[in-house]
């Protein structure tokens, strides 16, 4: 009997083609939890799973209903029920598209597997399926259709790429578009739809490809293609594309991460060195502890070589996840290599007794025994395991006995199993005089404290008998070396310690990946994913919901933001960040309110990219709504405004960004402020005049004119906007890069707009310094005074103020000090008495330069200080250059060299800063002094 189980699409269960229904849905929900396990499932857990709101007497009823209703539809030879647990067994007969799927896309899979998996995964998992009144299991199903989503992805680029091999590229089109419509944000798959259009021959096609690209990501995220796509574009545009595919690099090529050099770990090897070297003269303990991936394994390893390089013996064991219930399991693998031990040093097994032999060969019926010994006699009880004990410890000892010290390593003691760690422990303590290092390696999460072999390793501590080893992660030096040895340049180094955070592992698996041909936005290395999978697995439910918030935070957060965003009881929300803890996952930051971190940046991505989009949404609403019960600062409004775009709300995210940007402002971030501006914009915020304009502004503080008037004329577009402001505006930057003859015509343009006092007072006074500028000295003088006039019309005093600055210049330039002064006091005070900083900032520069032309440099020099420092604080970066500048006279004209060479390299600093690629060409920008 062939009985087929279909879990991708609507559910379906066939005995020789023939469908079995089922009395009860949760037969078919339990069906597919035990297909996707990789083990037994208790059944408290499948009970928690599905029926959470019984007591447990009646989800056990309950459980044993539905698996009778299960053996009915399946047949009992497909189902293992005995004891405590449950599974499926995976016998002839017992098809399952999900398992067939994984079988057909292993390593190596040719083009017709990827392509029949591909059409099995062409749907939903568990399609139009739902539990009522379960919602763990209706969590749980939106994992698995989320991993299997991102299967169906990772088929169709490998499927992609080997049709690509093969040279199919018109069969890889339609494959690509199926990637694209499973992952549109995707961008690789962008660039490799594009790249097949184009050698298919496709050009319009394949820059439409592209213009659909840039949309989506506008549109979704508010971002413009990376560079490498738009290289694809001008590629495509000026016809330079590689006409052919490249070929794939051969595998081959690929080095193997214990190949690349052991770097970052002198004084952690040193160390181990040393405590072999001292073992010489008795047992010793050493420890390696740390995070999953920082390189446990392969220290043990580089000093098991050295050991053997020298003549030691070398025992390797190690614990496994999943089999703690084996008794004795990596210490049988240790009598194991004895046995090999045997064949190459013979007579060594003459030092070990009959009876400890025989006591041994419970264990390891290969290890050899006297066949001529007497019955022996059975011993029960605690003596029994204090015989076996020392039985074991014996062989183990005299296995490695020889001219130089033994080396007895355990790899992952935290997996191992209570009769391992006994028989370490009675090992340890119970050989004093044998030349013999005992290396054990740990996860540092997993032995906490007050566990055993902490308390072991304590005791032979203080007893200077043992070496603990911790090592750390790599640096971006260490990161380099590494990159070299594999063939890569600084560039990628900085990118592998960048994505690899320091961790050994990660690092040697993300060069690995790259040197099998995997670009680096394929997806995360399969080691690494299986790592992280790893640890996440054994989490219960509940505290699997509370991560899942927390990497909706993002990688660190606090515990009552947490709470709130996680939807979970207070006792909930602590006991599961305390399970998450303990497994290493988070790590606790010295902050209050309690803040926490996941201890990897990928962790936080494994678990956010496993939500479906559902709940995605609903945990990123929730963490907007607690963002807005808290003081408000730019930091949250942007918080706010990310967490609203994810959630879909974007109108509300995008005023979010503008309040952003605002509050940014204040606090001179001001390419952050832009960059919220920019956000809000692309998420369609309506008042998108004045968001241009007010970007313009903040450019033209920063000094990037080019930016300033891109987003001028994107907001004259609109007829919300004032033409007056804007044509000033234009006028400001054209005056500040010193073009006095556009800066002009733009101001006279802006007077003819308007007849309002104030405005056109202000505009006459920059239409002045203009003139001023171009030696059109009488021109000005009437100008500042048809501005001064207009402003006192207005009673305008900030008009007044600025009319008064002008005058002051003018005076000044004339030679006219006295007057000059009296002038730019008059602005000085008016500036003062309107708290505007940046006329303040003006006058006193003014009133400083009269000073020093007057000869009073100290007054100058406290002047133009007051003026910087007003500067700094609004953040003029041109106009803090000029101050900067200005003072490095001053130090210079009183003697004071070593202070003007501080300040002159300040200025050059800012001043090469500003305008962007025309600071070079346009030397009036170096040239400000006075405005």
């Amino acid at each position: 009997m062939v009985v087929e189980v279909r879990l991708v699409g609507p559910p379906l269960v066939a005995r020789d083609g023939v469908s079995a229904r089922f009395d009860t849905r949760k037969a078919i929900a339990l069906l597919a939890y035990l297909a996707l396990s990789d083990r037994p499932r208790p059944r408290e857990v499948i009970c928690e799973l599905l029926w959470s709101e019984y007591d447990p007497e009646s989800a056990r009823g309950a459980l044993r209903r539905t698996l009778s209703t299960l053996r009915g539809g399946l047949g009992a030879e497909h189902l293992d029920t005995s004891g405590e647990t449950v599974a499926l067994l995976p016998k002839p007969g017992l098809s399952i598209d999900v398992m067939r799927v994984r079988g057909l896309t292993a390593e190596g899979a040719t083009v017709s597997e990827l392509a029949a998996a591909s059409d099995m995964l062409s749907g939903e998992f568990l399609e139009g399926f739902s539990v009522r009144d379960s919602a763990n299991f209706d969590l749980w199903q939106q994992v698995q259709s989320v991993r299997l989503r991102r299967e169906h992805t990772s088929v169709l680029r490998r499927l992609v790429d080997g049709l690509i091999a093969a040279d199919d590229l018109h069969s890889a089109i339609p494959v690509a578009e199926r990637w694209l419509t499973l992952d549109p944000l995707h961008e690789p798959a962008h660039r490799q739809l594009i790249r097949l259009l184009a050698w298919t021959g496709h050009r319009a096609e394949a820059l439409e490809q592209y213009r659909s690209c840039v949309r989506i990501l506008h549109h979704e995220l508010g971002v413009r293609p990376v560079s490498e796509t738009a290289a694809l574009r001008d590629q495509i545009d000026e016809g330079t594309l590689t006409p052919t595919p490249p070929a794939p690099l051969p595998a081959t090529h690929a080095r193997a991460p214990g190949d690349l050099p052991l770097v970052g770990r002198l004084a952690e090897l040193a160390a181990l060195h040393a405590a072999y070297a001292d073992s010489r003269a008795g047992t010793r303990l050493a420890v390696i502890e740390g995070e999953p991936g920082i390189g446990k394994t392969r220290l043990s390893q580089e000093l098991a070589a050295d050991v053997m390089r020298r003549g030691g013996r070398v025992l390797i064991a190690r614990g496994y996840e999943g089999a703690a219930d084996i008794p004795y399991g990596p210490i049988v693998d240790l009598l194991r290599e004895t046995v090999q031990a045997s064949s190459a040093t013979p007579g060594w097994l003459a030092t070990i007794s009959d009876q400890q032999l025989a006591d041994a060969g419970g264990l390891m019926p290969e290890i050899p025994r006297s066949r001529h010994l007497p019955p022996l006699r059975p011993v029960e009880g605690s003596a029994a395991k204090i015989r076996l004990l020392e039985a074991v410890v014996a062989i183990l000892a005299a296995a490695c006995r020889g001219p130089a010290p033994g080396l007895v390593v355990v790899d992952d003691v935290h997996a191992a199993d209570d009769a391992t760690l006994d028989t370490l422990q009675y090992m340890v303590r119970r050989l004093s005089d044998s030349r013999l290092l005992v290396v054990l390696a740990w996860r540092s999460e997993r032995i906490p404290p007050g566990h055993r072999m902490r308390q072991l390793l304590m005791q032979q501590v203080r007893s200077g008998l043992a070496t603990v080893v911790r090592p750390e992660r790599l640096s971006p030096g260490d990161v380099s070396v590494i990159a070299a040895a594999a063939g890569y340049d600084d560039d990628v180094a900085r990118q592998v310690h960048l994505e690899s955070e320091g961790l050994p592992l990660f690092a040697t698996e993300y060069l690995t990946a790259m040197r099998l041909g995997e670009r680096s936005d394929a997806g995360m290395p399969t080691e690494i994913r299986g790592l992280l999978e790893s640890r996440l697995a054994p989490l219960r439910e509940l505290s699997r919901q509370v991560l899942d918030a927390a990497a909706v935070l993002g990688r660190k957060f606090n515990v009552d933001t947490l709470r709130a965003v996680s939807g979970r009881a207070e006792e909930e929300t602590v006991a599961a960040v305390e399970e998450a803890l303990s497994a290493g996952l988070l790590h606790e930051l010295r902050e209050d309110p309690p803040t926490y971190e996941f201890t990897h940046s990928k962790l936080a991505e494994m678990v956010y990219d496993e939500l479906s989009l559902g709940r995605r949404r609903l945990l990123h609403r929730r963490a907007a709504e607690e963002i807005a019960r808290l003081p408000r600062g730019a930091r949250e409004a942007a918080q706010a405004a990310r967490h609203l775009q994810a959630a879909g709300a974007e109108a509300q995210s995008a005023e979010q960004h503008r309040i952003a940007a605002l509050l940014a402002a204040e606090v001179q971030a001001t390419e952050d402020a832009i960059s919220h501006l920019e956000a809000a914009i692309a998420l369609g915020h309506p008042d998108v005049a004045s968001l241009h304009e007010t970007i313009g502004d903040l450019a033209t503080l920063k000094g990037d004119y080019a930016r300033a008037f891109d987003a001028f004329q994107s907001a004259s577009l609109y007829e919300t906007v004032s033409s007056v402001a804007i044509e000033h505006k234009i006028g400001d930057v054209h005056q500040r890069r010193g073009d006095w003859e556009r800066a002009a015509r733009h101001y006279r343009a802006a007077l003819q707009l308007t007849d309002d006092p104030a405005l056109v007072a202000r505009i006459s006074a920059d239409l002045a310094l203009t003139l001023l500028a171009t030696h059109q000295l009488e021109a000005a003088d009437e100008m500042t005074d048809a501005a001064l006039m207009k402003a006192r019309g207005a009673d305008d005093r900030a008009a007044q103020a600025q009319a008064h600055n002008i005058r002051g210049i003018l005076a000044r330039t004339l030679g006219d000090l006295d007057r000059a002064s009296a002038e730019l006091e008059i602005s000085l005070a008016l500036s003062v008495d309107l708290d505007d900083e940046p006329a303040q900032t003006a006058a006193l520069n003014n009133l400083a330069l009269v000073h020093r032309q007057a000869g009073n440099l100290s007054t100058a020099l406290a002047l133009t200080e007051r003026a910087l420092g007003l500067c700094t604080a609004y953040g003029d970066r041109h106009r803090q250059a000029a101050l900067e500048n200005n003072l490095a006279d001053l130090h210079h004209a009183a003697g004071r060299e070593e202070q003007a060479l501080v300040h002159l390299k300040r200025a050059v600093a800012i001043f090469s800063s500003i305008g962007g690629e025309e600071a070079t060409r346009l030397s009036e920008i170096w040239k400000l002094v006075s405005w």
